[in-house]
């Protein structure tokens, strides 16, 4: 529970929550909302509702959401984080608020596959933000929640059908083509989500043998401010018992630490490899 995280903490996972939320908001207000592009969500569905009746899109999705949650609490319970609630309509207000209130320049060219990057782009940087600290901005979420309750069916792929059918459907509330190029910014905003998600939350793991471990660790504990673990090990050649460092990094501080280490010994042996999650003190805290 939120309690036991350091408030510090809290407040910049809110603050980077928010970022990625704007974010969010921009791509969908500047070039999928103008251009009727439904990539999925609740955003996707109200851009094919407002079509059928001329509500805003950001009261469209109050709406929606609203009536998920509603759902969700009484058929699951309350089975959601309050950064998730936050976010979620954190989202609907900025899309309002872009949209009627301070309104942003549009992208209104006849080019659809420039609205479909763009907006793609923004909306899932933005979101790779917001899920990399552990929320979500609800929509269709809470519809694949409720399915994997009942019927156990995988969140990703119920997820993803869910999407497709409201890409499809926007090709019946406007044209084939329009619906295609939702279909295209589905597809496009969910590989690009993944790509972000793992450059922000890759990791390294550094496995270390070397005959001179006191200056190499000193500098990941002071200089780096990382812990690491000595694990017990013995040379096959020499018979020589000896401690292995493994640290755990983020991947931009690795050429800092190997640095370090050709200065204080070339000779180390050193082992790099990628970690897709590592969880605990300095990282994620849950998956």
């Amino acid at each position: 529970m939120a309690k036991n995280i350091p408030i510090k903490e809290l407040i910049r996972e809110y603050i980077l929550s928010t970022i990625g939320v704007i974010l969010t908001a921009l791509g969908l207000v500047i070039f999928l909302i103008p251009n009727n592009i439904a990539a999925g969500g609740a955003s996707g569905l109200a851009i094919i509702l407002h079509s059928v009746v001329p509500i805003p899109v950001g009261i469209w999705m109050y709406i929606i959401n609203a009536v998920l949650f509603l759902i969700a609490f009484i058929i699951i319970g309350f089975d959601f984080s309050y950064k998730t609630i936050y976010c979620t309509f954190l989202l609907n207000f900025f899309i309002d608020f872009f949209d009627r209130v301070v309104k942003i320049p549009t992208y209104n060219g006849n080019d659809l596959m420039l609205a479909v990057f763009f907006g793609d782009i923004l909306t899932a940087i933005g979101m790779a933000i917001t899920f990399s600290q552990n929320a979500s901005t609800g929509g269709t979420d809470i519809i694949a929640k409720i399915f994997n309750k009942f019927f156990s069916s995988p969140m990703g792929t119920t997820l993803l059908v869910i999407d497709f059918f409201i890409g499809f459907m926007a090709g019946v509330a406007f044209d084939p083509k329009i619906g295609m190029y939702s279909i295209l910014a589905i597809i496009i905003n969910g590989t690009t989500i993944d790509f972000v998600l793992k450059g922000l939350e890759l990791a390294i793991t550094v496995t270390i043998i070397s005959d001179n471990n006191k200056p190499i660790e000193d500098f990941i504990l002071r200089n780096m401010g990382r812990g690491f673990t000595y694990l017990k090990g013995k040379g096959g050649y020499t018979k020589k018992d000896r401690d292995i460092i493994f640290v755990s990094i983020r991947r931009r501080e690795l050429s800092e630490l190997m640095y370090f280490i050709r200065k204080v010994d070339p000779n180390a042996f050193v082992i790099v490899n990628e970690s897709r999650y590592v969880l605990g003190e300095g990282f994620k805290r849950n998956l």
